[in-house]
């Protein structure tokens, strides 16, 4: 019995510890060993990024147009409904408009950015998370 595992300890150290013959090189010599090959690194190099500040605070929401942009994120369409209502109740003096989009907030038109720009003095923005 002892010899028999004697023989599987032996056996499993020689798959593991491979043992080289002294009389030949471990690396291989000649034109394989002048081979070489470029490695890239995968993560890349991330563009520099421009901070820019937040848009200021509007002084007061009375007789502000408020956009309220729903980008089509599962249950944004209901969170715009109930803050739609909310500043309807309690900023009557605000109109707000509400837009839909459904595509993502990278797919909104550029027209829809430039009646925001020139009709609108805030804009909400429904992006998930």
């Amino acid at each position: 019995m002892k010899l028999r595992i004697t023989g599987i300890v032996v056996a499993c150290i020689g798959l593991f510890c491979p043992v080289a013959p002294t009389d030949r090189p471990l690396l291989a010599a000649g034109p394989a060993a002048a081979e070489t090959i470029t490695v890239y690194n995968p993560m890349g190099t991330p563009p520099p990024i421009t901070l820019r500040p937040q848009a200021p605070r509007l002084d007061t929401l009375k007789g502000k147009t408020l956009y309220f942009v729903n980008t089509g994120f599962i249950g944004s369409d209901r969170l715009m409904a109930v803050m739609t209502e909310w500043f309807n109740a309690n900023y009557p003096e605000t109109r707000i408009v509400y837009k839909e989009s459904g595509a993502g907030v990278s797919a909104l038109s550029p027209a829809l950015w430039e009646e925001i720009t020139r009709e609108g003095d805030a804009a909400i923005v429904g992006l998930g998370h």
